[in-house]
């Protein structure tokens, strides 16, 4: 039977996004300058404040409240207006040293018996509907409103936009799992005050039509057939969308686990990613299961896997590695079976996970707005100043978990 499915996606000036890249923005800082760094950072922001909390052990000092300043900045809160701004928000630190009772339990002997930083199970999933092997309704969502923002940068064609904004799209599913076409797509967007309301909202429907979505399309032809003229479009459904970011709604670091994974597809643990350094399996693990996911569909292991994984706080290997190919294995093996041969093809000790995956160098930054999974790897340079003007400089490799490196090894381990 024909069903629907829907996901959503929110802008780099959601409230939640914002505490989240302040937070990685802190992850990175401190691995720039001690790679060791054990970091677990939250940030709340609201109308005027940011509040940094957390535990670290680090043999660097940062000034954490520049770091947060320059992350809103660069977002794009910077006027007054907007009851948020970079240069006079209040910017408190509550973070203080970590846990000596935790960090026993990570740090041991030798870095191959390093323990898990919590318990937990974590998820990682993927899919051959789309060229990135991620769930579609997902993907659309992002790439509206990173379309999105690149025209509020811009400041041409669309003038009038703010840094909040949030999407939906829906889409209809034929007999054989197969997407066939958008439904509805919801987007609300932040903007300048209009003096006419009926007239604001006419406007900003007629340029997300006639600017926004033929720029989808001319960038993702790929995805032409799902759009049609009976799409049922909500265009900031409200009415007036003026009052955003933080001092239309508090932010928490932590808050849109479904928006950084797969939209709804698949599973979560529950553990959020951004502020925590990697010997945090709800972030390593889950970068690391998505890995196994992704190379295992590209192999031809199966059209769709779900993988978990877990921990007990303290202990280097797994409780247990799970599989579900929900029907569409390609491999005459049970689930189970996959499971066994997938522990011997990675191995999941959280100092394995961050040797084989470069996860102790300042990568964060860059997951915490629009996913952490179905991003492109690229080798970038990135810069980092401390408080006395020391300077680093870093060559890193971004999105490492969504590399097909494992692809060849999958294949011989499974006959493909």
């Amino acid at each position: 039977m024909a069903y629907l499915f829907t996901s959503e996606s929110v802008s780099e000036g959601h409230p939640d996004k914002i505490a989240d890249q302040i937070s990685d923005a802190l992850i990175d800082n401190f691995l720039a300058f001690d790679a060791d760094s054990k970091v677990a950072c939250e940030t709340l922001v609201t109308t005027g404040q940011v509040v940094l909390a957390g535990e670290v052990k680090s043999k660097t000092y940062l000034d954490v409240q520049q770091i947060a300043r320059d992350v809103i900045k660069k977002i794009g809160y910077t006027k007054s207006e907007y009851m948020f701004e970079a240069n006079s928000c209040g910017v408190l630190s509550a973070i203080h040293e970590q846990s000596q009772d935790i960090n026993q339990g990570v740090d041991r002997l030798t870095k191959e018996e390093q323990g898990a930083g919590d318990q937990g199970m974590m998820f990682g999933y993927a899919t051959n509907e789309t060229e990135d092997y991620m769930p579609l309704a997902l993907n659309l969502s992002h790439k509206l409103l990173q379309e999105l923002a690149a025209l509020r940068r811009e400041d041409k064609e669309i003038n009038y936009l703010r840094p909040d904004a949030k999407s939906q799209v829906t889409l209809e599913y034929d007999d054989d799992n197969k997407p066939v076409k958008i439904k509805t797509i919801v987007i609300s967007t932040q903007h300048d005050d209009f003096a006419d309301e009926p007239t604001m909202l006419a406007k900003i429907k007629q340029d997300i039509l006639d600017i926004l979505i033929p720029r989808i399309l001319e960038k993702n032809p790929q995805y032409a057939y799902l759009f049609d003229d009976e799409i049922e479009y909500h265009i900031n459904p409200t009415g007036k969308f003026v009052i955003g970011g933080p001092h239309g709604d508090a932010g928490l670091t932590g808050r849109k686990i479904i928006v950084d994974t797969y939209g709804g597809k698949g599973a979560h643990g529950g553990g959020a990613f951004s502020g925590k350094d990697p010997s945090k399996v709800d972030r390593s693990a889950a970068y690391a299961t998505r890995h196994i996911a992704k190379n295992l569909v590209a192999a031809g292991v199966a059209d769709e896997i779900l993988v978990q994984v877990s921990y007990a706080i303290g202990v280097a290997k797994p409780m247990g590695i799970y599989i579900n190919t929900y029907g569409t294995k390609k491999v005459d093996l049970k689930d189970g079976e996959i499971a066994k041969k997938v522990e011997e093809i990675f191995d999941m000790r959280p100092y394995f996970i961050e040797q084989r995956l470069k996860l102790r160098n300042p990568i964060y930054s860059e997951t915490a707005a629009y996913g952490h999974m179905g991003r492109k790897p690229e080798t970038v340079t990135k810069t980092f100043t401390s408080p006395n003007g020391e300077q680093k400089t870093v060559e890193v490799e971004l999105f490492t978990w969504e590399k097909l490196d494992y692809v060849e090894k999958v294949k011989e381990a499974f006959g493909l």
